[in-house]
């Protein structure tokens, strides 16, 4: 996948801080699908808890101004660095292919194994 260029604007309220921004945005359609509640509901009651699948990931510094990108392959690595669980999702719709959408899958989780050297 190409990489994309950023989304940018302006504030209509020049005081309103990147995390407001940051919360405001979350989650995201890539994180929840849309409409967001809807997606949500059902992604709950199929999914269950998806503990840290996905969510903004950093910084604000002390005058508001920040940068945040949507986190969408984690994994929780026990203390010990001995264990870890590991996500990646697809973006299902009703005309995904279940073939294409599980190599899909397995290609992003491959890619999050490889960083923590699985």
């Amino acid at each position: 996948m190409a990489p994309r260029d950023p989304i940018t604007g302006t504030l209509r309220d020049p005081v309103t801080d990147a995390l407001t921004v940051a919360a405001a945005l979350h989650p995201t359609p890539a994180v929840a699908g849309t409409p967001t509640e809807a997606a949500l509901a059902a992604i709950r009651a199929t999914e269950g808890n998806r503990r840290f699948y996905g969510g903004a990931v950093g910084w604000c510094d002390s005058n508001g101004d920040g940068d945040w990108l949507v986190a969408i392959r984690c994994a929780e690595i026990s203390s010990d660095g001995l264990r870890a669980l590991a996500w990646a999702g697809g973006g299902i719709v009703a005309e995904s292919d279940p073939d294409d959408e599980l190599a899909e899958t397995t290609a992003k989780l491959r890619t999050l194994l490889g960083t923590i050297g699985l």
